[in-house]
């Protein structure tokens, strides 16, 4: 189980606002209780009195003023903010001013702000009125919930809000079945999901209710098409338990080609397999698996490593330090990945008999735990390729000279993933290194 807190990577501080339906208020009390000190909540549009109750502390802003005038060592566990009008059992948001003011109050003091952007009437799922999500332009991530109970039930009022809206955003018919395609469409649609939100928030879309097995292999199928859009799909089931059951982010290769094959006399990215040079093979192999990107560091032999990439989707960067051993190979790596990679997976040249379902497993074993460091362990011995979660990052800074990341290891723990070949433990240093492998392999 992944706990909000950690899956958010927005640090200890962070302004979220949650929109949707199908659990806002359940995912963000939730985060709140996971953090370690005062957590400010409020809402941009109304919270009912039974979501304020839900606090420890309910504060009605009237103005700028009653926000200057808040002292943050008297503030409990949490407290919600509202604004003075009341009706029909719920309480307005601060006006704009006192929101921008709280904002402020929570960034000069260090404490969290979490808003509840929009409403939902309590059903699963929700298509946007013109004047939603009220989504502050401060904020540094948004959360878009999605309820799956109401998957495989009809388009109408009892499972959705505004459903005539979601079905003009879905293509959907009012009372036909609502599929997982449907769901993806309008969590994709700049006038759905993805509407109001400002640029450069964090996205992540929430997939709450995966009670079941048959939701949660419907999640995992929704989190492939959502993350062409968004930086992270949780997926969990909120009432059930407060933790994640699993953390989808993009996940990027880094393939390093830079050393000069010493002790084998010749480029070993270039050796044969089955028709094609290893390097090649090995960047095929982490673009069936899904790497995005796959970014392949070169050095020594660049013209002709390249050359032998050519038509693959790889981006290529050259370490110009490659003498300076792996690691500043490694840091080139890092250094070209997009700032949405929540974890890079190192690969090495000399392992072309490498497998797309193990890689596949090491994505898998992240997701389902955001462990800092995924190893695959093959008859009792470490082998690659190694996954390492983007919190790691930092520690690669300081690595010098001939090492890789097996040097962080001893700062994290590290996840063993039993894998079954005992090819992938043969290391191509050699001309008979290499006959090993072909004669192995078979």
């Amino acid at each position: 189980m992944i706990p909000l807190r950690r899956a958010l990577r927005l640090g200890n501080t962070p302004q979220v606002a949650f929109v949707g339906a199908g659990g806002k208020s359940k995912a963000l009390f939730s985060l709140a209780r996971q953090f370690d000190k005062p957590v400010l909540i409020t809402t941009s549009t109304h919270l009912s009195i039974d979501q304020i109750a839900l606090g420890d502390l309910h504060l009605s802003i009237k103005n700028v003023q009653d926000v200057i005038a808040l002292d943050a060592g008297q503030l409990p566990a949490i407290t919600v903010f509202t604004g003075t009008e009341v009706s029909d059992a719920r309480a307005s948001g601060p006006d704009t001013q006192a929101l921008h003011a709280l904002s402020d109050f929570a960034r000069k003091h260090s404490l969290p702000l979490l808003i509840e952007a929009d409403g939902a009437g309590l059903r699963a799922l929700k298509g946007p009125a013109a004047h939603e999500p009220a989504v502050p332009d401060f904020v540094d991530g948004v959360v878009v919930v999605v309820g799956l109970s109401a998957l495989g039930m009809p388009l109408t009022k009892e499972w959705v809000h505004r459903p005539e809206r979601f079905a003009e955003l879905s293509g959907l018919q009012i009372g036909d079945a609502i599929t997982a395609q449907a769901m993806a469409t309008v969590t994709l649609h700049e006038n759905g999901g993805l509407k109001n939100i400002p640029n450069g928030a964090r996205r992540i879309a929430l997939l709450n209710q995966a009670d079941t097995a048959e939701l949660e292999a419907a999640a995992r199928g929704l989190a492939g098409v959502l993350l062409s859009a968004y930086d992270a799909v949780w997926v969990g089931a909120l009432q059930r338990s407060p933790d994640l059951t699993a953390a989808y982010e993009p996940i990027a290769g880094i393939l390093l080609a830079a050393g000069e094959s010493k002790r084998l006399g010749r480029p070993k990215a270039l050796l044969d397999w089955k028709g094609k040079p290893f390097i090649r093979q090995v960047a095929e192999t982490a673009l069936a698996a899904s790497l995005d990107p796959v970014v392949v560091v070169t050095g020594a032999d660049a013209d002709k490593v390249e050359a032998a990439l050519a038509g693959l989707p790889v981006p290529l960067v050259r370490n110009e330090a490659w003498q300076q051993g792996q690691s500043s190979s490694v840091k080139v790596g890092l250094a070209a990945l997009p700032r949405s990679a929540g974890a890079a997976l190192f690969l090495v040249v000399d392992q072309p008999q490498l497998p797309v379902a193990l890689i596949e497993a090491l994505v898998a074993e992240h997701a389902g735990s955001l462990a800092p460091i995924i190893a695959p362990m093959v008859d009792d011995h470490r082998t690659n390729p190694v996954l390492f979660d983007r919190s790691t990052f930092t520690d690669f800074t300081a690595l010098q000279g001939d090492v890789g990341g097996r040097a962080i290891f001893p700062r994290h723990r590290v996840r063993w993933l039993p894998w079954l070949d005992s090819s992938l433990a043969i290391d191509v240093d050699t001309s008979e290194d290499y006959q090993r492998l072909l004669n192995q392999i078979g």
